[in-house]
């Protein structure tokens, strides 16, 4: 606590004016001994300020102001991290050739050390008068003691008060910076993106008039429109859980759980004419979820096994009812996810791929996995040279989920739910 710059003294000064006990301190220290001054002092190795003061001999000293430290005897106090008492400093065999009487024309003083319960050196409480006063009896000097152990206290709970409401004030600016990062992702980009689909969409019709060039061009506009809106997507709902209020559900029994999933496949040719999806749907039973998330988790997960299966080859979706449980399968042919990236595969952020193709932020499997916990599910992935890779999503069919999970929620390496394996 060495620290004696201008604006660390400031904040020592505003820290001893919120202890509202010490002006009574100094009053009583003043009544108790019948001496004239007393002060509690912020003293480093190298200043000695005032903080509070209590002052009937018109020493002349307010708080903030400061004295040369080498003029004092707080300096010699500070060293040896002990009392300094005088009650007549003109007779004092070792301090009546002292300088710090005769500078300030004393003969009676006393300094107790302010030690804060970590040890660091805050400074001292102090007092002095131009007459002797009988300031080395042991019950003056154990008062002092105990009114500087009070204040080192009192200085500490004080700090630690500070630290909590600043720790209050960052908490509070990082809620706004993450409800405008939101905000920015949730209106302001999404709304001109939806424009240029809109835009692209038009162009591609007859109406518009353009050769077959052009309208090709529109179509990549198009496509990559909407791939942005889905990194958009992929980014809210992570910062929603992540950095917001969680990842949420909205409940329902869903009747038409293979139209939902037929949509997202029909998306995904739209977007991939040149693959083959392959799809077996029979979930005729109610299921009980959020139609929409169930939703983005197929096409995540379809997403994902067309970017990283084999291009030539088909990839396969299938939706079956098994007891009390809805299970998803997607599947790819391809190179087999390598053994040491499957424990990071439901990572935020995380990209892999064996044919080297990086597309997206690395948060569609991320989101999968929250969506499959936060409906009581399991997911886990198999991949083999021999079978390729699977990914196989187990929801229950009635099962009300528990209480509300974040996208926070941290998944154990290479394990889901009931101990299945997962990556």
């Amino acid at each position: 606590m060495d620290d004696d710059s201008a604006s660390a003294i400031v904040q020592d000064l505003a820290a001893v004016s919120r202890i509202d006990v010490v002006p009574s301190l100094l009053r009583i220290v003043c009544e108790t001994t019948g001496m004239g001054f007393s002060a509690l002092a912020r003293v480093t190795a190298g200043t000695w300020t005032a903080c509070a003061v209590h002052d009937d001999i018109h020493f002349g000293l307010q708080p903030g102001g400061q004295l040369d430290i080498q003029t004092t005897l707080c300096r010699e106090s500070r060293e040896a991290r002990a009392p300094v008492v005088i009650d007549h400093a003109s007779q004092d065999p070792q301090y009546r050739d002292h300088c710090t009487p005769r500078i300030y024309g004393i003969e009676s003083y006393i300094s107790v050390p302010i030690v804060l319960p970590d040890g660091a050196y805050f400074g001292n409480l102090c007092a002095i008068d131009p007459k002797p006063a009988k300031v080395s009896d042991p019950r003056v000097v154990g008062m002092f003691v105990g009114f500087a152990q009070l204040i080192a206290s009192q200085l500490a709970n004080d700090k630690a008060s500070m630290q909590q409401q600043r720790a209050l004030l960052d908490e509070r600016a990082e809620r706004e910076l993450r409800e405008q990062f939101i905000a920015i992702l949730g209106h302001d980009l999404r709304g001109p993106l939806a424009g240029i689909i809109a835009g692209a969409e038009y162009l591609r019709q007859p109406v518009a008039g353009l050769d077959a060039r052009a309208t090709a061009v529109a179509a990549r506009i198009g496509s990559s429109a909407r791939r942005m809106a889905a990194l958009i997507e992929d980014i809210l709902d992570f910062a929603r859980g992540r950095l917001g209020g969680g990842f949420e559900l909205r409940m329902v029994d869903v009747h038409d759980v293979e139209d939902a999933l037929r949509e997202v496949v029909a998306e995904q040719r739209s977007a991939h004419p040149d693959r083959e999806l392959v799809v077996d749907i029979e979930a005729a039973h109610p299921v009980r979820c959020d139609r929409g998330r169930l939703q983005q988790l197929a096409s995540n997960l379809l997403a994902n096994a067309l970017i990283h299966g084999a291009p030539g080859m088909p990839v396969r979706l299938s939706a079956k009812i098994d007891d009390a449980w809805i299970v998803l399968t997607v599947s790819n042919e391809g190179e087999p996810i390598p053994e040491a990236s499957l424990p990071h595969l439901f990572t935020p952020f995380w990209r892999q791929s064996a044919a080297g193709a990086r597309q997206g932020l690395g948060l569609g499997l991320f989101i999968c996995d929250q969506i499959v916990k936060a409906h009581g599910g399991t997911i886990e992935v198999i991949s083999s040279a021999e079978s390729g890779t699977t990914f196989a999503a187990r929801l229950p069919i009635v099962a009300t989920p528990g209480p509300r999970r974040g996208l926070h929620d941290k998944v154990s390496p290479g394990k889901a739910r009931n101990g299945t394996t997962s990556a």
